[in-house]
């Protein structure tokens, strides 16, 4: 697993926790060349597990990227990662890693007056029911900026069904991984 493109591209990203199951190289490429430039972009990588998405965005111009996990172990493996790519959240303002569930770490990122993200990545364990709730509480909260766009990575047989208060902007399949890209909508159901 490596860094594709940008200041960090070629990186390697080193060993991936056991039971922990990444973004594949493939995915990530496609998915970035999807979203553009995110120059100068508030990045949060919800479940960030290997932090392979949030470090991609650093990478290619992030202006600030808050890694969200809640494993002690895959946190202290994600803390080693930062640290072998000069990264270490002590040391870099733009970089931040919070242990917590993701419910928890958006609540406490609520009362942050600087935590309004552009783009969030939202990537649960497949078998995790927190998915919906997740974005639900997203969305009903303030630190989705005015354009923010979620991108959410899932099995494809399990595609989100419509949720109140967003719409799907574009969907994608890779393989068995369906990438949802999610905006706000005023409409009810989506």
């Amino acid at each position: 697993m490596r860094i594709i493109s940008g200041r960090l591209g070629g990186r390697d990203l080193g060993k991936v926790p056991d039971g922990v199951r990444p973004t594949s190289d493939r995915v990530r490429e496609s998915l970035f060349s999807a979203l553009g430039s995110i120059e100068g972009l508030c990045v949060l990588d919800l479940f960030a597990g290997t932090g392979a998405l949030g470090l991609e965005a650093y990478s290619r111009g992030a202006r600030r990227v808050v890694f969200v996990e809640r494993s002690r172990r895959v946190v202290r493996a994600l803390r080693r990662r930062l640290a072998n790519l000069d990264l270490d959240p002590a040391q870099h303002e733009s970089i931040s890693l919070l242990e917590a569930p993701a419910l928890r770490a958006l609540r406490r990122l609520s009362g942050d007056a600087e935590a309004q993200f552009d783009l969030v990545f939202l990537d649960p364990p497949y078998a995790d029911g927190d998915r919906e709730e997740t974005l639900e509480a997203l969305f009903g909260s303030e630190i989705l900026g005015p354009e923010g766009r979620v991108v959410v990575e899932g099995p494809k047989r399990h595609p989100l069904p419509p949720l109140p208060g967003m719409r799907v902007v574009n969907e994608r399949r890779y393989g068995d991984t369906l990438l949802t890209w999610l905006e706000a909508s005023t409409v009810v159901g989506g």
